[in-house]
């Protein structure tokens, strides 16, 4: 229920932000978190968590739950608006759909939080929507109202496969029309804004809005891109028209330029283990991940698959076998992607004062066979495994 006030006693506690905390007590209060160990306070509900391990709640920040629900199938398949390579005005959130079977399957595994991107088939393909997942029949109550806008950008294959036969003005074939595009479109929305603010401005023009709001860092900029000399030339535009790239997703060569990333305050949204899919693809590494988090980027492990959400713990788990560490890989699951969507003050640790995003393992989140028995958003439980088992999807 909202705003619940309970106890949880007897679990290891993984703070993340901190240490371990065995055989601890974690107090929630009207859907926050009011103390990390010491003694129950009198007069609440105490949960015996004895053997298990708490974390926070799980958030992917790369997912496309609800725009390419389940079952598939191209009548519902809504996540990529390829009318043009430019569509900044569309919000993912437009085509969310909340009945979308994986998403009571990702409560089971552990996440609370996703970042609902557009599809990768344009240069700029529109808002993300930053979610919690609570139960609902329409997307409102689910908004994470604390989240900064951002949008969706990519190069490289995807755009040069969708608009290289098309024969109008939005023609791009290569990886040099795809950098005149934007640049052009950028430079567009500069004068656009100065023009604004003159004594004649011109019509109010949606995408322009959105892009001159990216130049003025009003919007994180995530980046779906793999190779490294198109990171390369992504920084030469951003150093140009003076804006950040928060994320890389996918990034599967930003081992190779991490002091790039380093320098400009980017982090990446990874796989683990994913690689050879496409050309683009092919010099992804496992050990990538761990290279780049050694270099102080913050690494935020992604699934880009409504199946591999449900065991996302294990993803991360993958992370320690390629080189990570403990601390680094449930950090990469948890505060990472939080620091990275802007929500940290609110989400992604066990700190006094967040928000009460929880959940209750039968054992360390990293072992292969661990299952999440809880899963709470704001103190509200969302799953249970003891009367839900195997979420089949309905309400």
């Amino acid at each position: 229920m909202p705003g619940a006030t309970f106890a949880l006693v007897h679990a290891t506690l993984l703070t993340i932000s901190g240490p371990a905390l065995p055989d601890s007590t974690l107090v929630v209060k009207d859907g926050k978190i009011a103390q990390v160990g010491g003694t129950v306070p009198g007069g609440m509900e105490v949960i015996d968590a004895k053997g298990g391990y708490v974390t926070p709640g799980l958030i992917d920040l790369h997912s496309h739950m609800g725009v390419y629900p389940w079952p598939d199938g191209r009548a519902h398949g809504d996540g990529n608006e390829m009318s043009t390579p430019f569509t900044a005005r569309v919000w993912a959130g437009d085509s969310f759909d909340p009945e979308d079977p994986a998403i009571p399957r990702a409560r089971a595994g552990g996440i609370t939080t996703i970042q609902v991107l557009p599809g990768s088939g344009n240069i700029v393909g529109g808002r993300a929507a930053v979610l919690k997942l609570r139960p609902s029949r329409t997307i409102g109550p689910m908004v994470f109202a604390e989240a900064p806008p951002a949008i969706k950008m990519a190069c490289g294959e995807n755009p040069k496969r969708v608009y290289a036969d098309k024969t109008d003005d939005d023609q791009v074939m290569s990886r040099m029309g795809e950098f005149a595009m934007i640049r052009d479109k950028f430079t567009e929305a500069r004068d656009y804004r100065v023009a604004r603010a003159g004594k004649a401005p011109p019509d109010w023009d949606e995408t322009l809005e959105v892009l001159a709001d990216v130049i003025d860092d009003k919007v994180r900029v995530n980046l779906h891109c793999y190779r490294s000399h198109d990171i390369a030339g992504w920084y030469r535009v951003a150093d140009e028209f003076g804006f950040r790239i928060v994320t890389i997703h996918h990034a599967l060569e930003t081992y190779k330029v991490r002091d790039l990333l380093a320098a400009h305050g980017t982090g990446i949204a990874t796989w683990p283990d994913w690689w050879g899919f496409k050309l683009e693809s092919w010099d992804g590494i496992p050990e990538g991940p761990a290279l780049v988090s050694n270099a102080g980027v913050p690494v935020a492990t992604h699934s880009d698959s409504a199946s591999h959400i449900q065991r996302f713990n294990i993803e991360a788990a993958k992370m320690v076998r390629y080189g990570m560490t403990e601390a680094d890989a449930l950090e990469s699951i948890t505060l990472d992607p939080a620091r990275l969507l802007g929500v940290d003050k609110w989400v992604g640790s066990l700190d006094v004062g967040k928000q009460a995003d929880l959940v209750l393992w039968d054992k360390n989140p990293l072992d292969g066979t661990a299952l999440a028995q809880k899963t709470w958003i704001e103190g509200s439980v969302v799953y249970d495994r003891a009367t839900e088992g195997v979420p089949s999807g309905r309400r």
